[in-house]
């Protein structure tokens, strides 16, 4: 008699193992750095893009800068709608561009 209940029994269960909930989505952290260095990065983002993009570091605007694992980045766009990012090391120096 317990013969005739088990298998049914061990598919249910097999079947709720199977279902799980998707896994959380990994987002930025906001950046916890000091107010002087974020000028510091923003000021080197500029630079970098304005000389990449062949225009003045007035006609660029620099977004949001986020926190990753082991850096940062900072988000901008020309006046022309091109973005870019900014990467930065873990002390906050300047790695690279990428013309997104």
């Amino acid at each position: 008699m317990i013969i005739k209940y088990c298998p049914p029994l061990m598919f249910v269960m097999a079947l709720v193992g199977c279902v799980s909930s998707p896994p959380p989505q990994q987002r930025a952290q906001k950046a916890q750095v000091s107010v002087s260095r974020t000028l510091d990065m923003e000021q080197l983002c500029r630079a970098e893009a304005a000389r990449r993009y062949n225009t003045g570091p007035e006609k660029l605007t620099v977004i949001g800068l986020e926190q990753f694992q082991a850096s940062y980045e900072m988000r901008g766009y020309t006046s022309r709608k091109e973005g870019f990012v900014c990467s930065f090391d873990p002390e906050g120096q300047f790695s690279h561009l990428s013309m997104r």
